[in-house]
Order: structure tokens, then C-alpha cells, then sequence
């Protein structure tokens, strides 16, 4: 399970022109879904994604995770993620899950970051979306579990 995470000062998705979600302060995660991911990958990631310091504190040092900082996350499914480019010049997505295992395990995802106490918004699984972001830093990593 892959996460590329962006720090934003706010985060949206449009679909087909209408607003479908937004946040304000907090974190817009881009998840990739893998073959052989599992519940435990997925528990795993939220897990160290809730704690992940990436939120300054007031000696400008990044102390403070999502949850110090009551931050909220935009979190949209992005099976692209898994995208295999070291060979050609066209991806292979032959390491994405298969979609139903996908959705599964990304809504599981979800769940599990709204027990953490995290305010939470999604993407809407397999649709195209416009995803609109202020990146605040910028700050961008990417997780794997």
C-alpha cells in the first residue's frame, strides 16, 4: 500500500464540475492499492500516518503530527500509484490491485482514520476527479506499509 501525502493548507475534488468534497488544514493522501496488500497494511499505514510529524511547531521544527495540530484529510484513491515505469515508456499497472480488493481495502482505510479521530474526506472511488490542493511548504512525502 503506497500513500503520497502533501501537506495543504486546504484540498478539494470536483467531479463532473461539482464539488464532491473538501478540507482545510490537514493532509491530501493519494492511496495506491497493491496485489497482496492487506487490513493490516492498511492499519498499519493509518496508524503511521497519524503520527507522522510533518506539522511545525513553534520553533519551526516539524514535531507535531495531524492529530497534535487537529488537522483534517482529504484522502482519494489513486490506483496510478502503483505504476510500474522502469521499463518503455507506457506504465504497467500489472501491481494494482484488482478493483473490488482495491475499494475494499481503501474504504477500510478510511474507516480505520475516522477511528483514529481524524476528520476525514474522500474521492469517489474509480470516477475521474479534479483534485485541487494549496500545498503547504511544500511538504510531500511518500509512505509505504
Amino acid at each position: 500500500m503506497k500513500a503520497l501525502i502533501q501537506r495543504v493548507k486546504r484540498a478539494s475534488v470536483t467531479i463532473d464540475n461539482e464539488l464532491y468534497s473538501q478540507i482545510g488544514a490537514g493532509m491530501l493522501v493519494l492511496l495506491g492499492v497493491e496485489k497482496g496488500d492487506t487490513k493490516e497494511n492498511a492499519e498499519k499505514l493509518a496508524d503511521k500516518l497519524s503520527k507522522l510529524r510533518i506539522y511545525e511547531d513553534e520553533n519551526e521544527k516539524m514535531n507535531l503530527s495531524i492529530l497534535d495540530v487537529k488537522g483534517e484529510m482529504l484522502i482519494v484513491s489513486q490506483f496510478t500509484l502503483c505504476g510500474d515505469c522502469k521499463k518503455g515508456t507506457r506504465p504497467s499497472f500489472d501491481k494494482s490491485a484488482p478493483p473490488q480488493i482495491a475499494n475494499e481495502l481503501y474504504e477500510y482505510f478510511v474507516e480505520q482514520i475516522k477511528i483514529l479521530g481524524i476528520p476525514c474526506q474522500t474521492g469517489k472511488f474509480a470516477a475521474m476527479m479534479d483534485v485541487e490542493l494549496i500545498n503547504d511548504g511544500p511538504v510531500t512525502f511518500m509512505v509505504e506499509k
